[in-house]
């Protein structure tokens, strides 16, 4: 296996898929794991990407639309710090069941993810899942983890120039409604609350949630206040919360 500095001068000359697809499996075989894995979500929900997991499980993951409720791709949206597995929330039926099958399938039972963030709300991630005890797979990390997050970005950058008709456009700007709806719901509060915040009907929040939504090209509400938070459309925190008066006397925020 090539060194870090072969390995990324490899990346560098690549022309063709089937090249980084080698050198995916060049890096699995050389860090001695069960899988590494490019994983790329479109604005439009569309997945690309390239790996080593078995093709029946990357096309159970479609089928079943495993997508929106993965714990990996939700916490990587919120996060930029490579992300381990275990201090992810699996605590949802759908999580744990998720999980089940995913080990089923040969995933593995430990990982860890590199969340990249590239140009237009670009969203991906460079993952590595084996199957060990919690000590081995710190120790994995501790060694890997720095050489990691370069081999992500240059992966990302590659991807990107081989994919251009995949390189997302310009987020649209969202209205003064869309920041609200998204600032509150990022603060904890509950739909209903929002709704009565705002003085509007939960059914024209569910408009303005969706309008932004398709605007930042989110799977879902929380993936929009997450990536709102990461482009820096919403303050989520003491400010924001100052600025609706701490909503005396309507209880505990809510979930999203």
């Amino acid at each position: 296996m090539l060194e870090l500095d072969q390995f990324l001068q490899a990346l560098d000359q690549a022309d063709a898929l089937d090249q980084i697809q080698q050198l995916i499996v060049d890096l699995r075989d050389y860090c001695q794991v069960d899988h590494i894995v490019y994983h790329w979500v479109s604005a439009d929900g569309e997945q690309y990407g390239f790996g080593t997991y078995d093709p029946r499980w990357a096309q159970r993951y479609s089928d079943r639309d495993y997508l929106r409720v993965d714990p990996v791709i939700i916490g990587c949206f919120q996060r930029f710090d490579p992300v381990d597995w275990k201090k992810l929330d699996w605590s949802s039926k759908a999580a744990r069941a998720f999980r089940k099958d995913a080990i089923a399938h040969g995933v593995g039972n430990q990982g860890f993810s590199i969340p990249i963030r590239g140009p237009n709300g670009q969203r991906a991630l460079l993952t590595a899942s084996h199957n060990t005890d919690d000590v081995t797979w710190e120790e994995f990390m501790e060694t890997h983890q720095r050489n990691w997050i370069l081999i992500a970005h240059y992966l990302n950058q590659k991807a990107l120039q081989l994919e251009k008709s995949r390189t997302p456009e310009p987020m649209r700007t969202l209205s003064p409604r869309e920041v609200d709806a998204l600032t509150y719901l990022g603060m904890g509060y509950s739909r209903g609350q929002v709704a009565d915040l705002l003085n509007i009907s939960e059914h024209t929040l569910r408009a303005y949630i969706e309008s932004a939504r398709f605007k930042l090209g989110a799977l879902n509400t929380t993936h929009a206040v997450a990536r709102a938070i990461s482009e820096g459309l919403i303050v989520v925190g003491g400010a924001a919360r100052a600025a609706a008066g701490g909503w005396p006397g309507r209880g505990e925020p809510g979930n999203l």
